[in-house]
């Protein structure tokens, strides 16, 4: 159902279904059925996000149930439950993830967080001057130095910093390009730069 043309009937009923579709998940949790394999799919998951999406997270993957889920930012999701607990609770259940060009600062930072630190080297430099005799030039309105030294020092340290600075996020990644935050099955693995290949681009190779 179009939800540009059924704004609020489309929720209404995509809610319904979301809902009747984890409960027959999780009640598989609670009988002695067979549990079966699922996968709930979702575009633009802030337009039918609900509280209820933070319990049903933190026990699916007991019901070998897969979950993809594609939205705007972490700020839409937050804006359309309107409570910080279970937005938190949905973002740390979805294991896997892939962040787009994003300029939204909380997507960012919860991003940043979730990828750590590290140690990075910096660089300062000072410059002063001295002088044994200055004066004031009243025509000009300038200061006049003689016998004046002028050095420079350079400063080499480390600070611990995100390893994803903000204009990373924000500037560096390209249209169909994103930050892959995966796992295995067993473990994290680093976070590496992915660049994803829209399915239209396979059509045009196929008629080349």
């Amino acid at each position: 159902m179009n939800i540009a043309e059924y704004k609020n009937l489309s929720k209404i009923i995509a809610t319904y279904l979301k809902l009747d579709f984890q409960t027959e998940v999780l009640t598989q949790l609670s009988t002695n059925n067979c549990i079966r394999r699922s996968a709930f799919i979702s575009d633009e998951f802030h337009e039918y996000v609900t509280t209820t999406d933070a319990d049903f997270f933190a026990q699916n993957r007991e019901a070998k149930c897969i979950n993809i889920l594609a939205t705007q930012s972490y700020t839409s999701i937050k804006n359309a439950i309107k409570d910080d607990s279970a937005t938190k609770v949905i973002l740390q259940n979805l294991i896997n993830k892939l962040w787009f060009r994003t300029d939204d600062i909380f997507t960012i930072e919860e991003a940043q967080k979730q990828i750590g630190k590290e140690e990075k080297e910096k660089i300062s430099t000072t410059i002063s001057e001295n002088a044994k005799e200055t004066k004031l030039n009243l025509i000009t309105n300038n200061l006049i130095s003689r016998d004046s030294n002028i050095s420079e020092s350079y400063n080499k340290y480390t600070q611990n910093d995100y390893i994803y600075d903000t204009n990373y996020f924000s500037q560096s990644l390209e249209t169909f390009n994103c930050l892959a935050f995966i796992s295995n099955g067993l473990k994290i693995l680093k976070p590496t730069k992915l660049q994803m290949i829209p399915y239209y681009k396979n059509e045009i190779n196929r008629k080349d």
